[in-house]
């Protein structure tokens, strides 16, 4: 029998995921389910958790969040080397990009009955990416990571008191709009030199580059397309050399995943990625801040075993590229 435990953040959407807890928890015990519950009471403690959930078992467990994509990626940074465990979640947070990306369902109690539908089933085996940053910090991303104007921007919003404001609003996302309006003036794009498995790239004026594992980040804009969680390759964006107004255009258009039409805008697939810039940029990891470049990303394939009702991508050819230059 498989064990499952909830680590639940109360904080989560400014408080509103205490209240979807207590509706998933109700209908849990109605359900005669047996279950665990944790409540994270500090940044990181999420992480520090799962660990300790993930060290007492040697067989398969499940360890679902019940919070928003921060959460998620302190679950998974904390068992990320646990291959018992299976990671399951309900979104109860403002952008939840993971419950779009895995086909969870955007409703909990909706989201609850699919899970338990699931844990009946064969988990999903998907890759995630491995960041390693300049001090030797590794850190580990479930939906996507950034470098750039994106991650000032997620930095930003996951530090200001307008985010709680908004969200107590309904308008979580306008946060996102509001401090893309305040740094698009002051923001200064800088050159990005990128090697993606042993080949290099230069980036003149370059605002941006994402490395996603499936399509969505920042509330449900559709940044990449084309990723897919299970293929074995990451997906890399880099937007570079366009104006500032036309920079709004790509963000209103990436929210359809229209942006990649623009000819300042180049994708990418890849295994292996390290990023350098002519100054030092944000970098974020599932939206949360991590550091600065330099930096290398890594996939790890089909690392993580999660309960989600998308389908396997097909298979493909895997074999070792040329990395000499990811040293």
């Amino acid at each position: 029998m498989r064990s499952i435990y909830f680590i639940v953040n109360p904080n989560a959407g400014n408080g509103r995921c205490r209240k979807i807890w207590d509706r998933i928890e109700t209908l849990l015990i109605d359900e005669q389910v047996s279950f665990l519950a944790f409540y994270t009471e500090y940044p990181g403690h999420a992480k520090k958790l799962a660990g300790q959930i993930a060290a007492k078992h040697d067989g398969e467990t499940i360890i679902v969040t019940v919070g928003g994509d921060g959460t998620l990626h302190e679950v998974m940074n904390g068992v990320t080397r646990n291959k018992n465990v299976i990671l399951g979640f309900i979104p109860g947070g403002s952008g939840n990009d993971f419950s779009r990306g895995f086909k969870i369902p955007s409703n909990p109690v909706k989201a609850l009955q699919v899970l338990l539908r699931l844990i009946k089933s064969d988990p999903v085996q998907i890759d995630n990416g491995k960041m390693t940053l300049a001090d030797g910090a590794e850190e580990f991303f479930i939906n996507n990571m950034g470098a750039g104007f994106d991650a000032l921007i997620a930095y930003q919003v996951n530090h200001s008191p307008i985010k709680a404001i908004l969200n107590k609003l309904s308008l979580g996302r306008l946060v996102y709009v509001y401090f893309l309006l305040k740094e698009l003036f002051t923001f200064k794009p800088t050159t990005i030199d990128i090697a993606i498995d042993g080949k290099k790239y230069y980036f003149k004026q370059s605002w941006f580059v994402t490395v996603s594992n499936q399509p969505y980040y920042g509330g449900g804009m559709k940044i990449a397309p084309a990723a897919i969680p299970d293929d074995g390759l990451l997906d890399i964006t880099v937007v570079h050399e366009l104006s500032r107004w036309k920079l709004l255009l790509v963000f209103i258009s990436v929210f359809w995943g229209k942006h990649i039409f623009f000819q300042e805008v180049k994708t990418f697939k890849g295994r292996m990625i390290s990023i350098q810039s002519a100054e030092k940029l944000f970098v974020h990891g599932d939206g949360e801040h991590v550091g600065y470049t330099p930096l290398k990303i890594e996939i790890q394939v089909k690392s993580m075993q999660v309960l989600t009702r998308m389908q396997h991508a097909p298979e493909v050819n895997l074999e070792a590229r040329d990395s000499n230059d990811f040293q």
